[in-house]
């Protein structure tokens, strides 16, 4: 194991290490003291805060942003525009023991794009955490969010829905019928299924 060097297309801080095998994007910072493990893969113009690590076989997406103090386990798929705040966990193991292996066992974990992940959540594994959903901080996952769902509380539930934007379009468990971003103007309803949808394309998926 030895530290990479930054190189024209991406940045390494000195303190950190980034092990042959690894992929790295262009436009990519690593910072203090982080570490990516063999088989990692990051994608472009991501920044990768202090103390972080990333386990083998992590992917991680474009435009994500990893602040202080998490740790990214095998098993753990982050979509573009993920945000993950400082110290909050992912787990990849529902039962551990210190003195049972069960790397077999690892179960996946998905969050899909432009989710943000509030400082010192948890992410128990095997759950998927929909499009732009919010969880906020402290608060423990212990199921599938919805797409633009605000979620918080131990254990979390769902207590209203979020814009892309990330501003709250309205409070409650069920999604609004139909909802405005008092923001951005961003327009969503609800969909059969009684989860929420943008009303129609936005703008930024469109220009990608």
């Amino acid at each position: 194991m030895s530290p990479r060097t930054s190189t024209s297309e991406f940045y390494v801080h000195e303190s950190s290490y980034v092990d042959e095998g690894s992929r790295i994007g262009e436009g990519t910072k690593i910072w203090h003291f982080s570490h990516v493990m063999s088989r990692a893969t990051i994608g472009r113009d991501c920044n990768v805060g202090q103390n972080v690590v990333v386990s083998p076989d992590v992917v991680i997406g474009d435009n994500v942003r990893i602040q202080n103090n998490v740790s990214i386990y095998t098993g753990v798929v982050l979509e573009d525009d993920v945000f993950c705040g400082p110290s909050m966990v992912f787990t990849n193991v529902v039962n551990p023991r210190s003195h049972v292996s069960r790397k077999h066992e690892y179960k996946p974990t998905l969050v899909k794009r432009g989710a943000t992940l509030g400082a010192n959540s948890t992410i128990l594994c095997g759950h998927t955490i929909g499009r732009y959903a919010f969880i906020g901080a402290g608060a423990v996952v212990i199921r599938d969010v919805p797409d633009y769902a605000l979620v918080v509380g131990n254990p979390a539930h769902v207590a209203g829905w979020m814009c892309q934007c990330g501003v709250k379009l309205a409070a409650g468990v069920a999604a609004p019928v139909d909802a405005v971003c008092s923001a951005c103007g961003s327009a969503y309803r609800r969909s059969p299924d009684g989860s929420l949808v943008p009303a129609s394309r936005p703008s930024e998926e469109s220009d990608r």
